[in-house]
């Protein structure tokens, strides 16, 4: 969740949502998003939506449950008055922040609380993030009896002085106690890297892969590092104290990452996540995201998706509760997606996943430029010719250029 809240139109306190909202919903899975907004520290890299005990100005992170749950009821109520068709939950995801500061009793009480409102599908994905350092066996297994099947650990890097630069508490000794913990009850476990931090050489990120794929994790993300304006990463690297990251060195780290997975066993199935053992291990809430499904994000700041609304909460947790006390919505602004910009997003999102962008559904114009595509070697000949749209591993490096030429 990023911290910078976009322009829109006003909100209206009740949350109704437009008729065109509810237009073809019941052909959409449902999801819902939990942001939890608290850290103990703030990375230097960061720039969520998150506070840490001092900057809360009054706000209670014990509080913060029943608020989450209060919207929860509102959102319910909103979704059945605006028309739109009742689902069962197909995802859940609780992201921060560190959702694991808080109690696993309460993490447990708000999915208790979801599962109450909606309902879950028979096959539902339960994710929680976590610090490593924020968890042990007893909280894990909590999670696990409450309904919970993944957790999605930050582990960044196993380098020390890697960790050190993006401000990461953790001890990356603890990694393999964590996943163990995870699996022996029940969870899947994800693993998330970060590549491209300043100082971090070709060496460090290598020791990295070798660290993750040693803990034999069901599903890996990899992210460039993108130094956002606003933060302390960004202002050390102004003034000079740190280099900025190389695009080159990155681009290098991609590939070295692409091929010891690959060569692991786990299958790259959108830009920069990999899983083993097929879709059963894909993150299907990320997935609901890039296909283009409804979401409801509770808690400060988060973003919500209904058909073709967009809006988003309020930042601040002291904020967040008042309008939660008052029953009137969060929302701080909202948006309504014309038809060019959601094909823009369409196309966007889906060519970065494997597989799912059909080249039928392009536009004539975009559909000649494929030839040209895989003549650069941007996109796989043999799936375009199966119709769909497969990016090359020179076409994941390149992936907003193929956008621009899709659009």
């Amino acid at each position: 969740m990023p911290s910078t809240l976009p322009l829109g139109d006003p909100a209206p306190a009740d949350g109704l949502l437009p008729l065109t909202s509810a237009a073809a919903s019941a052909e959409r899975d449902l999801g819902l998003y939990v942001h939890v907004p608290f850290c103990r520290v703030r990375c230097g890299y960061c720039d969520f939506n998150t506070y840490t005990a001092t900057e809360l100005r009054g706000v209670k992170q014990s509080d913060y449950a029943s608020q989450a749950v209060a919207e929860m009821e509102f959102a319910s109520g909103v979704l059945g008055a605006s028309g739109v068709a009742e689902r069962p939950l197909s995802t859940v995801f609780f992201g921060g922040g560190t959702p694991t500061l808080l109690p696993a009793v309460q993490l447990a009480a708000m999915l208790g609380a979801a599962r109450d409102i909606w309902g879950f599908a028979a096959d539902a994905e339960v994710t929680t993030e976590a610090n490593p350092d924020s968890v042990d066996s007893t909280y894990l297994q909590t999670l696990a009896d409450a309904g919970f099947t993944r957790v999605s650990f930050g582990m960044q890097s196993a380098v020390p002085s890697v960790l050190a630069t993006l401000e990461r508490t953790h001890d990356p000794e603890r990694i393999p106690d964590v996943v163990r913990w995870a699996k022996e009850a029940g969870l899947q476990v994800s693993l998330d890297l970060i590549y491209g931090t300043p100082g971090e050489t070709l060496d460090d990120w290598s020791r990295s892969l070798d660290s993750v794929l040693a803990n034999e994790p069901d599903h890996i993300s990899a992210y460039a590092l993108i130094v956002e304006q606003g933060t302390k990463l960004a202002r050390q690297i102004r003034s000079g104290e740190v280099a900025e990251p190389s695009d080159d060195l990155q681009a290098d780290m991609y590939e070295l990452a692409d091929a010891r997975l690959g060569a692991a066993g786990y299958d790259w199935y959108e830009v920069s996540n990999w899983s083993r053992d097929g879709v059963r291990t894909r993150s299907r809430h990320n997935l609901s995201y890039w296909l283009g499904h409804d979401w409801w994000g509770i808690g400060p700041g988060s973003h919500s998706y209904v058909g073709d609304t967009r809006w988003w909460n309020v930042k601040h947790p002291a904020a967040y509760a008042g309008r939660i006390a008052a029953g009137e919505s969060p929302a701080a602004g909202r948006e309504s997606i014309d038809d060019d910009t959601r094909e823009l997003e369409r196309v966007l999102l889906l060519s970065r996943v494997r597989g799912v962008l059909r080249v039928d559904s392009l536009a004539p114009d975009a559909r000649r430029e494929i030839a040209g595509l895989i003549a650069d070697g941007l996109i796989d000949g043999r799936a375009a010719l199966a119709g769909t749209v497969d990016l090359t591993l020179k076409g994941r490096l390149l992936a907003d250029a193929v956008v621009r030429r899709l659009t």
